[in-house]
């Protein structure tokens, strides 16, 4: 059966309440890893293969705030995902989103300023990877409709694993204020 447009799944959005940061590629630091990874160069398979438990919960460590770190338990949770269907070798593939995110840069934020839709973001001051003061003084000038929750000085990349009661917080005072 042949499909066409009109028989697509119409999503009306009503409010968008992104809890990244790397919209902005100018703003975007990706860790070591990732640029090597995302570059798909000689290395990559053989980092792919060779990466274990430690390598990946050190490197992911490094993204969470010095009090939010996760436990020994979630850190191979995580990385029991990671490896499932030996997933650790298509990262290089799973990373492309961020050559993509400067492929498409203008087309996706531009979309964003030109929504009609309430934004708000929730947001880790101490991420590395989106870092502070430098993401969110973009981010407000780029898109000065949108509010923003800064959480507290301590967290990191991953705002709603290190303070999911802050995040839930945050993201029903959005939702409540309509």
């Amino acid at each position: 059966m042949r499909y066409s447009l009109r028989h697509l799944l119409i999503i009306e959005v009503e409010i968008f309440c992104p809890r990244f940061g790397g919209i902005f590629p100018e703003t975007h630091y990706p860790r070591l890893i990732q640029t090597i990874l995302k570059d798909g160069g000689l290395l990559t398979p053989i980092i792919t293969r060779l990466a274990n438990y430690y390598f990946f919960a050190r490197g992911l460590g490094a993204v969470f705030g010095p009090y939010t770190q996760p436990s020994e338990a979630e850190y191979w949770d995580m990385w029991a995902a990671v490896r499932t269907n030996d997933g650790n070798l298509v990262l290089d593939s799973i990373l492309q989103f961020i050559n993509q995110r400067k492929q498409h840069r203008d087309r996706w934020v531009g979309a964003l300023k030109a929504t009609s839709v309430p934004l708000h973001l929730i947001y880790g001051p101490l991420d590395p990877v989106n870092p502070h003061p430098e993401f969110l003084q973009l981010y407000r000038k780029v898109l000065p409709m949108s509010t923003v929750s800064v959480l507290d000085d301590h967290i990191s990349h991953y705002p709603q694993l290190e303070d999911p009661l802050g995040f839930l917080n945050a993201y029903m005072s959005f939702i409540n204020s309509f």
